[in-house]
């Protein structure tokens, strides 16, 4: 399984302290530094079964700054792929990524119920 994080995250921090405490390893990869490639995006946005706006980090300060609130709702599929690809701060975080599932961000009930 992949762990996407930003350290600076608080939420992030809570999950890989829930995942260490339960015994679950992962392999890391920082979301600044190894930002999801669209094709990744697309891939994750199939499985979900989420609308795409979930994999939006919506409190971020650079989706604030962009206005992506109103521009979403203009911009097709493929361009909003695009837009996620661009920077890591966008995507919604932490991201649980399994052979068959993703977790987008941390609520401990819905990842008790896929991981344990």
């Amino acid at each position: 399984m992949q762990f996407i994080f930003y350290n600076k995250c608080s939420t992030c921090q809570k999950a890989k302290k829930w995942l260490e405490a339960n015994g679950i390893s992962v392999q890391e990869r920082p979301i600044k530094e190894e930002n999801p490639t669209a094709e990744e995006l697309k891939k994750w946005h199939a499985m979900s079964g989420l609308p795409l706006k979930k994999f939006f980090n919506t409190s971020g300060l650079l989706y604030k700054s962009m206005n992506l609130k109103d521009k979403l709702k203009e911009m097709s599929e493929e361009e909003q792929y695009q837009l996620l690809a661009s920077d890591g701060m966008l995507v919604k975080r932490p991201l649980l990524v399994g052979d068959d599932f993703i977790l987008i961000g941390f609520k401990e009930e819905q990842w008790n119920e896929k991981l344990k």
